[in-house]
């Protein structure tokens, strides 16, 4: 049985996210979309949320699970028997970072492959970064984010960024 890790902070999952699952994961048996913990990136969602969203997006996908980690990538493939990572790429400064990251993780566990898959030209210019931008400003992320959350996100955008301006100095 091959499985496969697909990490992220999907802070929050975008259709670019959305797409490299879909099309990745019909070459694995058992494919996870690994939702990283990353306190260090200080995420807008927290990890149950994008956990949730993550789910909500993926259900209809058979041979997908979404788990959350917080320990080395290398680690958490380890701990659930995958022998791939696999990452999306927007960008040729995307690959620069996830070359390093991959020759890491190599040095770490030779057993475990990266691979990487290019995002669809209607998804490259889609990062979670823009997405929240856009969304804080009350812009519609239609199209940006998958429909089956897409008002829900609002509506959890709006609650966030409420609570932020209430807490402002």
């Amino acid at each position: 049985m091959t499985a496969a890790i697909c990490p992220g902070t999907f802070d929050p999952i975008t259709n670019g996210h959305l797409d490299v699952i879909k099309r990745a994961s019909k070459y694995f048996d058992r494919f996870i979309v690994a939702v990283a913990a990353r306190p260090d990136k200080m995420p807008l969602f927290n990890l149950r949320e994008r956990v949730h969203m993550v789910s909500t997006t993926t259900k209809n996908l058979p041979n997908v699970d979404v788990e959350p980690f917080d320990t080395l990538l290398v680690d958490f493939a380890k701990s659930v028997g995958a022998t791939s990572i696999v990452k999306g790429l927007r960008a040729i400064s995307d690959f620069e970072y996830e070359f390093q990251m991959a020759q890491i993780n190599q040095a770490m566990g030779e057993e475990i492959e990266t691979f990487f898959m290019m995002a669809s030209a209607e998804y490259t210019f889609i990062s979670s970064s823009a997405v929240r931008e856009v969304a804080s400003y009350g812009g519609s992320i239609k199209g940006l984010v998958p429909g089956d959350i897409e008002n829900e996100l609002v509506e959890m955008f709006n609650s966030k960024f409420n609570s932020l301006e209430k807490g402002a100095v």
